[in-house]
C-alpha cells in the first residue's frame, strides 16, 4: 500500500495504518528533531508531539506535500517548540544521543555522522536552526522566515554562511 491509501485509512480511524506511516516516515521526523534539539531527551518529547498531532490532525492534511514531508515540518515545530520550552539551550550536541535508529551505520557512516554532528554544533543556533529546517525537514525560504521571524533575504543569507562554514568544517585537512 502506498502512503496516499495508508491515509485514507487512517482517515477512518485505522491506528494500524497509522503505525506503517509513522514506521515509514519515522526516522526522517526523528533526525530533524534531533538535529534541531541536539537533546535526545528534548527530541523524544518533540517527536511524541508531533506524531500526536500528525494523529490528530490528519484531516487537516491537504495532500499538497508527501505525507513525509508534512511530518517533518510538524516535528521541527515540535522541536522548536521543545527549545523555547528550555533554558538554558545546550550549545553542543548531547553526547548521548543514540543515532542507531536513522540507518545501518558502517564505519565510514559512524565517522561521517560525527563530523556533521560536530560541524552543526558550531555553527550558530539561527544557522543550525536554518539549516536543518532546510536540508532535514525541507522548509521553504518562506516557512523558514516564518518560523525564524526574519525575512527570506536573511534566511538566504544564513543558509548560504551556514553552508560555507559547513562546507570549511569538513573539508579535508590537507
Amino acid at each position: 500500500m502506498d502512503d496516499t491509501e495508508l491515509l485514507a485509512l487512517c482517515r477512518e480511524g485505522d491506528a494500524a495504518a497509522f503505525g506503517e506511516l509513522v514506521r515509514r516516515h519515522r526516522n526522517h521526523a526523528w533526525a530533524v528533531c534531533l538535529q534541531i534539539t541536539w537533546n535526545q531527551h528534548d527530541a523524544e518529547d518533540a517527536l511524541q508531539d508531533a506524531l500526536t498531532a500528525a494523529w490528530q490532525n490528519l484531516h487537516r492534511f491537504r495532500g499538497d506535500a508527501r505525507f513525509g514531508t508534512w511530518l517533518q515540518r510538524i516535528a521541527a515545530n515540535a522541536a522548536l517548540a521543545a527549545i523555547r520550552r528550555r533554558t538554558p539551550i545546550p550549545t553542543t550536541p548531547d553526547e548521548h544521543v543514540e543515532l542507531h535508529d536513522l540507518a545501518p551505520l558502517t564505519a565510514e557512516r559512524v565517522v561521517d555522522v560525527d563530523a556533521v554532528r560536530t560541524a552543526l554544533a558550531r555553527l550558530s543556533e539561527d544557522f543550525r536552526v536554518a539549516i536543518v529546517l532546510r536540508e532535514f525537514a525541507d522548509f521553504s525560504y518562506e516557512e523558514i522566515a516564518e518560523h525564524q521571524g526574519i525575512n527570506v533575504q536573511t534566511v538566504r543569507s544564513r543558509l548560504n554562511r551556514a553552508r560555507r562554514q559547513l562546507a570549511a568544517a569538513l573539508a579535508p585537512v590537507e
